[in-house]
């Protein structure tokens, strides 16, 4: 029986709920009364159900996916203005004790090459990543107690927080690691991380098993019931995320949904961010062999409508998708993007052999982190590269009481606008650096508050004479 109030995976992620929904979302994907009144209700910003979330998903009808796109982009614009936050992923080690058939960190995969970073490798690379500009990254391992235990992950973390070169710092660290304990939760938020991200990979209980055959992942429930765990432990921003291709996606993206607004429910807060990858290629694993892969299409339209059903979480996109991809769902929501990527283990500083051995899954996007930022400046978006909520502790419900109070703009834009000067001084190259000054300029009026704008305004001329970290 669904009730999103429980605790146990199968109640809240409730198969005979989802079959139910999406047999209601196919019989009523043409009614248009209906579509309009979810699109009209929506526009309150007060979000949808996963039912009502997967009419719209559903419907096929052209000139209602054009109001949706519409309406997603109206909704991102509303709450996250045009700011493209900006991160990169660091992958700290490879081994792994699943059998995930879809990913060649799988323990069977004897071709991949097994690597896990010293400390000392991971202040090259740390050094490496703010030498393009980063501030924020998101840590990456393969599951195994005996080669990547916690205190290893809590190690790393000190040592990148430690690590400051030139003007470079990394401020904020997000975590990707396998589910693990309310104990261990407790550790990586007394360590400082930023958002505890985990994909759920598929909803759909027996795919997961049969995807999931061996180790400890195998476990649905344990792995389900994770963000719950991380919630007690008292790290408030937490990431889902399915991996679009491996499951039908329609019970996918209903049980996306189902799990946030099991969060919401439980916890008072929704995810902090929700991330929409589709399975690539890589090394010993072939999309072809997945039969639910999905079109740029119908991808587009899964953002938009996540973007309208929950419009105060941020939508990640990484670089498994292509540029013109990632262009398209910008304008639908998406409000995360990386640039610069490696998905391989040292790949940093040595990309070639290290991507040729260790990668996760092939690159899409291959653009340098100053390319990325030049083409989202040539069209108007804001690159950020700011951590100060984290910091400053508007987190969880802070954060999302922020968002819907329309007062995101008085903090954001300023702080959007002081981290992209500090890239732009720092690291861009001269087209960079002529496009972003001009876009800063264009921008500081868009800050509604007089006295932020006016303290905006005399931050950045002290980022240009060397002061840095300036934050509201």
């Amino acid at each position: 029986m669904y009730n999103p109030k429980s605790m146990n995976a199968v109640d809240f992620i409730d198969d005979s709920e989802i079959l139910e929904t999406l047999e209601y979302a196919e019989a009523h994907k043409h009614d248009r009364a209906l579509i309009d009144s979810l699109l009209e209700r929506a526009r309150d910003c007060k979000g949808l159900s996963h039912r009502e979330a997967a009419v719209l998903l559903a419907c096929d009808l052209p000139d209602e996916e054009e109001k949706m796109h519409a309406l997603a982009q109206e909704i991102k614009d509303r709450f996250y203005g045009n700011r493209i936050v900006l991160f990169a992923p660091l992958y700290l080690s490879n081994y792994c004790v699943n059998g995930c058939v879809y990913c060649p960190y799988h323990y069977k995969n004897k071709n991949i090459r097994r690597k896990k970073l010293t400390q000392e490798e991971i202040r090259q690379e740390v050094v490496a990543l703010q030498d393009m500009g980063h501030k924020r990254l998101a840590l990456e391992t393969g599951e195994d107690p005996q080669n990547c235990p916690i205190e290893y992950v809590l190690e790393s973390i000190d040592t990148i927080y430690s690590i400051k070169h030139k003007n470079g710092a990394i401020r904020r660290v997000n975590v990707n690691i396998a589910a693990t304990t309310v104990e261990n939760y407790h550790r990586l938020k007394e360590a400082g991380i930023g958002t505890y991200i985990l994909f759920q990979e598929t909803y759909n209980k027996k795919s997961y098993e049969l995807l999931h055959p061996t180790g400890p992942k195998s476990n649905y429930a344990y792995h389900t019931e994770a963000m719950d765990r991380a919630m007690q432990g008292g790290i408030d921003d937490v990431g889902c995320g399915v991996l679009f291709g491996l499951n039908l996606y329609r019970y996918d993206f209903v049980g996306l949904l189902m799990h946030a607004e099991h969060l919401e429910a439980v916890h008072g807060v929704g995810p902090h961010t929700i991330s929409v990858p589709r399975i690539r290629p890589a090394d010993d694993v072939d999309p072809g062999d997945f039969s639910d892969a999905i079109s740029d299409e119908t991808f587009q339209k899964i953002v938009a409508v996540l973007r309208i059903a929950v419009p105060y979480t941020g939508l990640i996109i990484s670089t498994r998708e292509s540029q013109k991809t990632r262009e398209k769902v910008l304008h639908l929501g998406v409000s995360q993007i990386s640039g610069g990527s490696r998905t391989s283990v040292g790949g940093y500083v040595t990309p070639e052999e290290e991507e040729e051995n260790s990668a996760q899954f092939d690159l899409a996007d291959t653009r340098t982190l100053d390319q990325v930022v030049n083409w989202l400046l040539g069209m108007g978006y804001i690159p950020s590269f700011c951590t100060a909520c984290y910091r400053l502790g508007r987190t969880g419900d802070r954060f999302m009481s922020l968002v819907k109070s329309g007062q995101i703009a008085n903090c954001c834009q300023p702080n959007a606008l002081m981290t992209l000067k500090e890239y732009l001084t720092d690291y861009a190259s001269d087209d960079t650096r002529q496009k972003g000054e001009a876009l800063i300029l264009r921008e500081l009026g868009k800050i509604p508050n007089e006295k932020v704008r006016q303290k905006a305004i005399e931050n950045l001329g002290l980022i240009a004479h060397g002061q840095r970290d300036f934050r509201f």
